[in-house]
């Protein structure tokens, strides 16, 4: 007697054992159409939360968050810029590197390529190169061996293996008698690594830095220095920062300027996904709004008698607000333990239908990857919760609307 009496009146409705079978059975399909839709709206912005977060972690294992260049080319007071980069507390790493476009050549067998002319002992603090060796190691680059060290899918283009040479054809030209030609070096194959990423594993070779400067004719200059931060998110930030105290004689950019386009594509997917599946509760909160009004017409007699005692029209309104509400309520926390308990345990899930079905879902060999990854944001969540619960909430505006609008003297003329 002390509660608010649309929300006792309201409560006992959905309680009260339905009169009209055929309404329990769209009300308990509205129920489970938010179930449902709120936990695959969790679970597949979790699974796709996990490939952008795999596919960043390969991207950025061989580019870095954030590069040193010169604005006038070579890159001569290398180490002063790396001191300057390491003072700052979110750096946690620094090495300098000699980037160029050229042609691997290996009999018949001809490919583009980027080569990356790196320090061994300092290329662990940027990349994680080191740790997708196949063959070989980085520490088998020696300045002067001329050693380089292929992607993997770029070895079974050039159709070499660790111990064969390959011919390094570069842009530069060499005046000769006979006249111009091309400047070549042959390199000896000392290893092979494998990332996971087809531009990098088709299109990347690594050399010693000092085989690079020579090769590009550079001297004791770079190209740049690549930096790795404590958190790449704040990499725009650091860039901006780094660029002010360095001067007007270094660039400075990071990777969300490198790969924006990439980044920005897989933002929009998420984004039109998530919209895509939203429109799954849409369809369960239409279902309320149909639940709503069977059950408006199928009350118009109890509603009339309310309106005789006292009720006012807002009063009304408010009972089938709150059954609304309730079916809306139960359905999004259900929804909401169900998508997190799936995306939390997804990989296991799918392992276990790949077993009793005898099906692969992702094949290591395309994808580079033999599980499903899952990353659950928890503000996706809270975001998914609130606007499912509103949608369900508004849905009930109608109905409810419709109740308040029935005239006593109409709906008990015949009773």
């Amino acid at each position: 007697m002390y509660r608010p009496f649309p929300l006792f009146v309201g409560l006992r409705y959905t309680r009260a054992k339905r009169r009209n079978h055929f309404i329990s059975f769209i009300t308990v399909i509205s129920l489970l159409g938010i179930v449902l839709g709120v936990t695959a709206l969790i679970t597949v912005l979790s699974v796709m939360n996990g490939f952008h977060k795999e596919v960043r972690a390969r991207i950025l294992g061989m580019a870095s968050h954030a590069e040193i260049v010169s604005v006038s080319g070579g890159l001569k007071d290398w180490p002063a810029a790396i001191g300057k980069a390491m003072a700052d507390p979110r750096v946690v790493g620094a090495a300098p590197f000699v980037e160029s476009q050229v042609m691997l050549v290996n009999g018949q067998n001809v490919s583009g390529a980027i080569l990356r002319a790196v320090l061994p002992e300092r290329e662990g603090a940027v990349s994680d190169v080191g740790e997708h060796m196949v063959a070989g190691a980085l520490e088998d680059l020696r300045p002067g061996e001329f050693g380089i060290v292929l992607g993997r899918e770029l070895s079974y283009v050039l159709d070499v293996r660790p111990g064969d040479q390959v011919t390094v054809v570069t842009p530069q030209v060499t005046v000769t008698p006979a006249g111009t030609v091309p400047r070549m070096k042959r390199f000896t194959v000392v290893g092979l690594f494998e990332v996971g990423m087809g531009e990098y594993d088709r299109g990347v070779g690594l050399l010693h830095l000092r085989d690079g400067a020579t090769l590009q004719r550079l001297d004791d200059a770079v190209s740049g220095v690549r930096l790795k931060l404590h958190d790449m998110d704040e990499a725009p930030a650091v860039s901006r920062e780094l660029a002010g105290r360095l001067g007007g004689l270094f660039r400075v950019t990071d990777w969300t300027q490198s790969h924006r386009n990439f980044f920005s594509a897989l933002k929009t997917e998420k984004r039109m996904m998530g919209l895509i599946l939203f429109l799954i509760v849409a369809v369960a909160a239409f279902n309320i709004v149909s639940t709503l009004v069977m059950v408006v017409t199928d009350k118009q007699s109890d509603i009339a008698i309310l309106r005789t005692l006292g009720a006012a029209p807002h009063e009304i309104m408010g009972i089938f607000i709150v059954q609304g509400a309730w079916i809306g309520t139960v359905g999004t926390l259900l929804g909401l333990a169900g998508g997190i308990a799936l995306a939390l345990n997804v990989e296991t899930v799918v392992a276990g239908i790949e077993r009793l079905f005898g099906v692969h879902f992702i094949d290591p060999d395309v994808y580079y990857i033999s599980r499903l990854p899952s990353d659950l944001h928890w503000n996706d969540v809270g975001l998914i919760g609130v606007v499912a619960f509103l949608l369900t909430l508004l849905a009930t505006l109608y109905p409810a609307w419709r109740a308040a609008r029935v005239q006593p003297a109409e709906a008990l003329r015949y009773e």
